[in-house]
């Protein structure tokens, strides 16, 4: 029997988009860990570079940071060819960006007969460019990336592409109904995406973390005065059975399984790390 191990993945060039973000800095870390050639993409050029040289002198693998705008398929176009340039063939590609904002985000959890007096903090005072934002980022900025970084892959006739989705994908959170729709929609592509390519040789697949502590959703877990849970993030650890948040390394072994020639015959599926979320009912 064949030893198992991630050795096959050393050496290869992998594209992380929204890389230097808390999550995406530690996938990177985790790529780093077993071999991986690493090209960190990131709206912040300064912040990918920073984060790049810091893995490169820390693990003595060729890092780099790229600036490009997940949203702009020219500048997306421009980033391969210097990742092209300076690592060379792309084989494995993170869609990584993504995020929620409180301007498409609702400051109530339902309505009740009371909140028809001020429909500004409903569903009905959401405005279109904040609901707007939060969809392409997290579905355009998946759709884009993937058109461009796979042509290498495509050529190769082998490469793994890992998007990011999250457990209210299945179980709509209150209060961030474009972000729910957002990475609802990333399950579905994964899937559709998968079968489109699975005779080309590249393989689909997505994790959905449970409850990270992350920039975007600080705002609605924390109380930014006295660093204590608010009463969201009091309800989301009462109903992950581990009584904790996710650490961005939990999700690096999920990570590192789909990239891997370990998950040769696996594609077309979606990984919760939820610490149990998802198969809790409440009681």
């Amino acid at each position: 029997m064949t030893k198992l191990s991630f050795e096959d993945l050393r050496g290869k060039v992998c594209v992380l988009t929204g890389g230097a973000g808390v999550i995406g800095t530690s996938m990177a870390r985790g790529l780093a860990s077993v071999g991986v050639r690493t090209a960190i993409v990131d709206l912040n050029a300064d912040a990918a570079a920073a984060l790049a040289a810091s893995i490169q002198s820390e693990f003595g693998v060729q890092t780099i940071g790229v600036g490009a705008s997940v949203l702009d398929k020219d500048s997306l176009l421009e980033a391969k060819k210097v990742i092209n340039e300076k690592l060379g063939k792309i084989q494995l590609l993170i869609n990584g960006a993504g995020g929620n904002s409180p301007q498409a985000t609702t400051a109530v959890e339902q309505m009740t007969p009371g909140s028809l007096d001020d429909l500004s903090k409903t569903f009905y005072g959401l405005g279109m460019d904040g609901f707007q934002k939060v969809f392409d980022l997290n579905f355009k900025g998946t759709l884009l990336p993937t058109m461009v970084f796979t042509q290498d892959m495509l050529e190769a006739g082998t490469g793994s592409v890992l998007n990011i989705s999250s457990m209210n994908s299945y179980r709509p959170l209150t209060k961030i109904p474009a972000y729910s729709a957002a990475k609802a929609s990333i399950n579905n592509f994964t899937q559709w995406l998968a079968v489109h390519l699975a005779q080309t040789g590249i393989r689909v697949n997505a994790v959905a973390p449970g409850f990270f502590l992350t920039n975007q959703n600080r705002f609605l877990l924390t109380d930014e005065k006295t660093g204590e849970a608010t009463p969201r993030g009091r309800n989301i650890i009462h109903n992950t059975p581990m009584k904790k948040y996710g650490e961005p390394e939990d999700l690096n072994g999920a990570m590192l399984y789909l990239l891997s020639d370990i998950s040769a015959f696996v594609t077309g599926i979606i990984i919760p790390v939820d610490g149990g979320y998802s198969a809790f009912g409440g009681v």
